[in-house]
């Protein structure tokens, strides 16, 4: 009975409704979530005391998706809702955090948003219109603060050809994870000089009409795969992408992952933030044996121009080195080594933890040539495997960055999440 209240104001958002059997379908094939999030953040910068920032919230998401209701000819139709709600617990107010909406004085006590999303689908094919969580290599939606970062426009997606998926997609906005409206694109260009000579910021700037996107997978074999996409953010950044990974398996407990991955970027149209001339590629390997994993990657930034994103902090996780310190400045190589143990086998199911190690070197920022930087990440992670808190979890991390260029910094989070399922 409650799935059925929560579904009423969906089933308006579809087609009209046919037989009760096809209303049982979009109501009894749905998954209805309430997520909750308890999540704290403090970043003391190492020079500058008077900057750090930070914020402990209480965050309650509603992540509703309908089944489908076929409405003839092939075609079936449905529903999904998001509601996402954070509550301030405690905060510096002096400084943004971009994890709290901020008015220049203080961060709110509270704030939430809400999106809807009318999917369609044809036999392999399916069209989702409204807000989108894209996982892509040239958009990505962010989990790693309270509130997600997600984005509005039409995402097509086809899996009727063997072995492959094709996607066409058009986005016109981006709903901020700091943020409860979505807004236009922009480029991430902090202090960049602009042709109109304003300064770029994370929210401002000159803004882009949106975005298209296109992009092919396909799977040769059970081991080897293969990727092309190409993105324009109108006005703003073009992108391809091409990308190869492998998977092998070395006896019964070890596997290999390992991929190959470049970027090409360049201005497009009206060039609204200058010249963007940037070539990234980036090399990884993961070995994964019993309960080790050990990780290599390999970065180098080629051209004159950092690596484009969008503005609202957008991350780039198809770079195979990213963090605090994005390693994407011009000229920049960059070494990341990786080390996951899972604690099962030694008893202590749901445990892991992994630390991360990145090195860049000969990075150029601004006037300054051959800076370095690295940065340190360890992360520990337990769910509750069994019993009345079945599915929760503790992540604590712990992040150091230092930096030729700017102020070091040190990073600590902890998020508790729970998830119940009607």
């Amino acid at each position: 009975m409650r799935r059925q209240n929560l579904w009423i104001a969906m089933l308006a958002a579809t087609a009209t409704l046919g037989t009760t059997a096809t209303q049982a379908d979009f109501i009894d094939d749905s998954q209805v979530q309430l997520k909750f999030k308890n999540f704290y953040l403090d970043r003391q910068i190492k020079d500058d005391s008077a900057k750090n920032w930070g914020s402990w919230s209480q965050g309650v998401m509603l992540d509703a998706k309908s089944g489908y209701h076929d409405i003839g000819g092939g075609i079936q139709v449905g529903a999904d809702l998001l509601v996402q709600h954070a509550f301030k617990l405690n905060g510096r107010d002096r400084n943004p955090d971009f994890i709290l909406p901020h008015d220049g004085k203080e961060s709110k006590d509270n704030f939430g948003k809400v999106g809807a999303t009318l999917k369609a689908k044809v036999s392999q094919t399916e069209l989702k219109v409204g807000e989108l969580l894209p996982v892509s290599p040239v958009l990505v939606f962010d989990p790693s603060r309270q509130l997600l970062t997600t984005f509005s426009g039409a995402w097509l997606e086809s899996k009727d050809l063997k072995d492959t998926k094709l996607t066409l997609a058009y986005i016109d906005g981006i709903n901020n994870r700091y943020d409860n409206q979505f807004r236009d694109l922009t480029l991430f260009a902090p202090g960049k000089t602009l042709p109109d000579q304003t300064k770029g910021h994370f929210d401002q700037g000159p803004t882009s009409d949106g975005m298209w996107i296109a992009g092919v997978d396909h799977q040769f074999t059970q081991e080897l795969g293969a990727s092309y996409w190409y993105a324009d953010v109108q006005d703003i950044y073009q992108q391809h992408f091409v990308g190869l990974n492998h998977t092998a398996a070395l006896g019964e407990k070890s596997k290999l992952t390992s991929h190959v991955r470049y970027f090409d970027n360049s201005d497009s149209g009206n060039k609204l933030y200058g010249e963007i001339d940037n070539q990234a590629l980036s090399v990884g390997t993961k070995l994964n044996h019993g309960a080790h994993t050990v990780g290599l990657g390999y970065q180098q930034m080629l051209g004159d121009s950092a690596f484009p994103t969008l503005g609202g902090w957008v991350p780039q996780p198809y770079l195979v080195n990213w963090g605090v310190a994005t390693f994407t400045n011009p000229d920049e190589k960059s070494l990341g080594l990786t080390y996951g143990y899972d604690f099962s086998e030694l008893g202590a199911k749901g445990l892991n933890a992994t630390a991360v190690y990145m090195l860049g070197k000969d990075a150029t920022y601004g006037t300054k040539k051959d800076q370095d930087s690295d940065e340190l990440n360890l992360i520990v992670n337990y769910t509750v495997p069994e019993g009345k808190l079945k599915g929760l979890g503790v992540q604590a991390m712990y992040i150091d960055a230092d930096f030729d260029y700017k102020s070091d910094l040190q990073e600590y989070r902890v998020a508790t999440t729970y998830t119940y399922k009607f």
